[in-house]
């Protein structure tokens, strides 16, 4: 086995594999950085091999930090049938989709490749984001389709695989509306 199929096996429990003192440490380390940082290598590099990273210029990754939890709607003051009064709000982005987005916004000159799972607390969720850069992505001929216009902003239209995935879920609410439209 190559060394990155044992570094992915330590990290099917990383706190249990890391010792639960080092794996708070880390967290703690994790808590006190901003929203999104750029890092020279990727903390999970066996995961970062197989979504794409390669160690060349131009292509790096970046920690984005995303709060974990539901939604909740504004409540209402008054003028509503208790029945139909939900306050809480199924989200149909997932958190790695919020930081694959986050990532986009702050490194708008890249394109946002994959990303992948770091860590969590009860608090936070931490996930590790695969950019290249759109200029420097026409040296390589693996990233050179990053570089072609079609491929711009791709993050935003949910074409990574965490966005693929959340558009391609059936609508919460369509059972629902079926049942309504039914009745009527």
């Amino acid at each position: 086995m190559g060394y990155l199929k044992y570094v992915s096996k330590l990290w099917e429990k990383p706190k249990q594999n890391f010792g639960a003192e080092n794996w708070r440490n880390f967290l703690v380390k994790l808590r006190e950085e901003p929203m999104v940082v750029r890092l020279e290598h990727p903390t999970r590099p066996d995961r970062a091999r197989a979504l794409g990273y390669k160690a060349k210029q131009g292509i790096f990754v970046a920690r984005v930090r995303v709060t974990r939890g539901g939604s909740k709607r504004p409540k209402p003051r008054h003028g509503r049938k208790p029945s139909n009064y939900g306050r809480f709000i199924t989200r149909i982005k997932s958190d790695k989709w919020i930081a694959e987005e986050r990532a986009g916004r702050d490194y708008r000159n890249c394109e946002v490749i994959n990303s992948y799972w770091v860590a969590q607390d009860g608090r936070y969720k931490w996930f590790e984001v695969i950019l290249v850069n759109r200029e420097l992505a026409a040296r390589y001929p693996d990233y050179r389709w990053v570089a072609m216009p079609a491929n711009k902003g791709r993050v935003f239209r949910g074409l990574t695989s965490a966005g693929k995935h959340a558009r391609l879920k059936p609508d919460h609410n369509a059972a629902k509306k079926q049942k309504t439209k039914l009745r009527h």
